[in-house]
């Protein structure tokens, strides 16, 4: 093994398999986690590539040769391990995935006792350490191996947010991606009425359709396609730990995740007001209308889901949402899930009578949006220099929250450096104004690409 494991990133690990990440590596990962977070039970599991019952097997022996027991869920999404290390009282859990990255990628994704995030600022550059070092003293009385079994309770658990009584008989794309999603959809489908049209629903690590990851336009035909020729009432899609859903009314449109931020946190706060709600600070001003509205409490959080799952603790916020179709809640150990969010929508379809598209029409004529707009730049600092300079003057006011936030009255962006690549990402929105919105995106634009 390498000294240095390129595989550690800011919140998990991920890495080119075996080159960056193999058994060996993952070895000396759960031993490290092992020292690091000083556990007694850990459960795992893993999602469906590949290489990731071999990688789970090998920190799985790491942990076990520390002498911490290990409780194997078997093939999950990442929420199913936030799930079952709440429910099940461990001591921190461990979920082999990769989610939407190349299907010769693997990864890790930790947790601590009550699912709490292990990233950068919290241990997980102390495990990095500890596993380069691959050093470990022999313990006196290894670990075992044990199955866990919590699919009932975590189906149990996603029923628990909506009312199955008042559902009405919805038809529902779903499509998998061959991720990991088609298989909770199996096991709740007979407790709720609603027809699936299954696309890509089997689990393969071949990934023969390409990776799952919605964000990307040419990704989405294919559920445009299948509610449009199904007649359905909406279409899903995950990425492949299904971490994250993605929605499109029943015209087949893609619905940015900003306005389903909005309309989940509506929904929270009908039956809990007053209560916070988080989100991130790249797209604001629809959020914060419908929660203030609902008699509830905005706060602004730094993008990235440590970060988010730390403000809702602080606040005990009931949700938490970002653009990027992630989405955190209170009940669910402040963590984020793929399946919850569909549930609420399948929720609000059925109390309202109302299709989706026209649930989200008023608020997107009211705060049209770009959407994340990514762009190449050699010197991403000078570029975003090059635009506050310029808008200082006439700007009302200025947030650093997370990157450059900068507010104008009749419209506002963000825009903040990727942590990982020379990339800058935009987001511009306005009140009730397209064409002005627009107009600023091309302005934005040709800033960044002058110089």
């Amino acid at each position: 093994m390498s000294n240095e494991l390129t595989c550690f990133k800011a919140y998990d690990i991920r890495g080119r398999v075996p080159d960056e990440l193999n058994a060996d590596i993952a070895y000396a990962i759960g031993r490290a986690y092992a020292q690091v977070v000083s556990p007694k039970k850990v459960v795992v599991g893993h999602d469906i590539r590949l290489s990731s019952e071999e990688i789970k097997a090998a920190v799985s022996k790491g942990l076990m040769d520390s002498g911490v027991d290990v409780y194997d869920i078997g093939q999950c999404g990442t929420e199913e391990i936030y799930f079952a290390t709440f429910h099940a009282e461990m001591d921190g859990g461990i979920a082999v995935t990769a989610s939407h990255n190349p299907k010769d990628y693997n990864g890790m994704k930790f947790v601590r006792e009550g699912s709490k995030p292990i990233s950068g600022d919290t241990g997980l550059f102390d495990i990095k350490k500890l596993a380069e070092i691959n050093d470990f003293a022999e313990v006196a009385t290894k670990g075992q191996l044990y199955p866990l079994d919590s699919a009932e309770a975590y189906i149990d658990h996603l029923l628990s947010y909506v009312d199955v009584s008042t559902l009405k008989p919805l038809k529902v794309v779903v499509n998998a991606g061959n991720g990991g999603a088609g298989a909770v959809i199996d096991r709740i489908e007979a407790k709720l009425p609603f027809e699936f049209i299954k696309l890509h629903h089997n689990p393969d690590g071949n990934f023969p359709n390409g990776v799952p990851n919605p964000l990307l336009v040419e990704n989405r035909q294919i559920t445009i396609d299948a509610v449009k020729e199904h007649n359905a009432d909406l279409g899903i899609a995950w990425d492949g730990d299904f971490d994250r859903c993605f929605f499109f009314d029943e015209n087949g449109e893609f619905i940015e995740g900003y306005y389903v931020v909005g309309l989940l946190a509506e929904a929270f706060l009908l039956s809990n007001g007053g209560e916070k709600i988080v989100h991130d600070p790249r797209l604001t001003w629809n959020t914060i209308d419908i929660v203030e509205s609902s008699g509830g409490a905005a706060v602004e959080s730094k993008t990235g889901h440590a970060f988010i799952k730390e403000r809702m603790r602080l606040e005990n916020a009931v949700y938490g949402g970002e653009m990027s179709a992630h989405h955190y809640f209170r009940d669910f150990a402040y963590c984020d899930s793929g399946m919850i969010p569909w549930l609420l929508v399948t929720q609000l379809i059925s109390n309202r009578n109302m299709p989706l598209s026209e649930m989200v029409a008023e608020r997107m004529k009211a705060y049209p949006c770009s959407g994340e707009i990514n762009r190449k730049i050699d010197d991403p600092a000078a570029a975003i220099a090059r635009v506050e300079a310029h808008f200082t003057a006439t700007a009302d006011s200025v947030e650093r929250v997370d990157g450059l936030s900068m507010s104008f009255g009749d419209w506002r962006f963000n825009l903040r450096m990727s942590n990982t690549e020379p990339v800058v990402r935009l987001n511009v929105e306005s009140r009730n104004n397209t064409a002005l919105m627009q107009e600023k995106t091309e302005q934005l634009l040709a800033f960044l690409a002058d110089g």
